[in-house]
């Protein structure tokens, strides 16, 4: 084993048989199917190496394990993952010089390998859709368990699983996640002793973006923010001129009332739902009420009504049967001091074609 060179501060002095003064504070402790030893340096330590030797409870004798050639900041570390569970194993370390068979052992330990039973997999596992971000929650049976230790999140990928992060408490919040890239997450349980439970079930979810507070005004009184299209980053405007053919829709005023009226190859679903909020991802109050995904089909390219505190669903069409999803939640309609008719409204958009998942929280499959 190879670590960082450092040395000691204390007077470098030989004891006056000419061995080496011994290792001092040996530890060890199970971890994982690995037994972990420390030790610090001996008093006057000057280069000597160090010999690890060890032993089953059934063994008359020691057996030399390992050499360690240097340490790090006064103290030396070694793991030994040739363990049966079960069984107690005796250490003890030895100083010496490089090609010396002379030397001098410090105090022994001994550590009790335990069989390994790890703790039960959270069963059920969701993942919310942010904007930029993914939350992973699950349940927290496992935190029952009288040995639990932590949580391990894993994202599944095609050619294998990758540790994202650990954490004690039954969620986590992806801040790499991606908009428009659909992430697969497992989660396992780890109890003290190392041992990691199986995968969860896994969840998906597609981050998208999302934004609050957009204001749009009836084309016959302000044009140049009448018009709206749904955009994949916050540094382009959504909000654009009625006008515009790039547009996916505009606000019109009639007879008092405003409408929404899509442009040409946008539709509006037939439906329109009441809803508390565009999503009810993490912090929302019980009671929330959000439409988080978009149906299949039922749309036209009609006009439709505003009302405060409904969801309106949009589907726009591309090149060769694409289609992308979209929400809008129109939060309040009303006149400013020089009576323009406005709409504030939050959106969000599935910049992944053909995804209909609009914060739609991913649950886990069975198996």
């Amino acid at each position: 084993m190879a670590l960082a060179l450092a040395g000691c501060e204390e007077d470098r002095v030989l004891v006056q048989d000419g061995l080496p003064n011994a290792p001092r504070d040996l530890e060890g402790s199970y971890y994982a199917g690995g037994v972990d030893l420390s030790w610090r340096l001996g008093r006057g330590w000057d280069g000597e190496v160090f010999r690890v030797y060890g032993k089953r409870d059934s063994d008359a004798e020691y057996y030399f394990i390992a050499e360690v050639t240097s340490c790090a900041e006064g103290r030396c570390v070694y793991r030994d993952v040739n363990v049966r569970p079960g069984i107690a194993y005796h250490y003890y370390v030895a100083a010496a010089f490089a090609g010396s068979s002379r030397e001098r052992a410090g105090e022994s330990v001994e550590v009790h390998v335990p069989r390994p039973v790890a703790p039960p997999a959270p069963r059920h596992v969701e993942a919310v859709a942010l904007d930029g971000a993914v939350y992973v929650q699950w349940d927290n049976a496992p935190a029952s368990e009288e040995d639990f230790s932590l949580y391990a999140v894993y994202l599944d990928e095609a050619d294998g699983s990758v540790l994202l992060g650990e954490t004690d408490s039954p969620a986590f919040l992806d801040l790499l996640a991606e908009n428009g890239k659909t992430y697969a997450y497992f989660v396992t349980s780890i109890d003290e002793h190392g041992h990691e439970s199986r995968g969860s079930p896994a969840a998906e979810a597609t981050p998208r973006p999302d934004y609050a507070g957009e204001v749009l005004f009836a084309m016959g009184d302000s044009a140049a923010a009448s018009g709206f299209r749904f955009e994949a980053s916050d540094t382009v405007q959504a909000v654009i001129d009625g006008a515009d053919p790039s547009r996916h829709f505009r606000l019109e005023a009639r007879a008092g009332e405003l409408w929404i009226e899509p442009a040409q190859g946008v539709g509006v679903h037939s439906t329109v739902r009441a809803t508390t909020a565009l999503k009810c991802g993490p912090g929302s109050d019980g009671d929330c009420v959000s439409w988080e995904e978009a149906p299949a089909a039922g749309y036209a390219n009609d006009p439709v009504r505003v009302a405060e505190g409904y969801t309106l669903m949009f589907r726009v069409s591309g090149r060769e049967r694409s289609a992308w999803f979209g929400a809008v939640r129109v939060e309040r309609v009303g006149e400013d001091r020089r009576g323009r008719q406005f709409m504030i409204f939050d959106w969000a958009y599935q910049t992944q074609a053909h995804n209909r998942g609009l914060d739609r929280r991913g649950e886990a499959g069975a198996g």
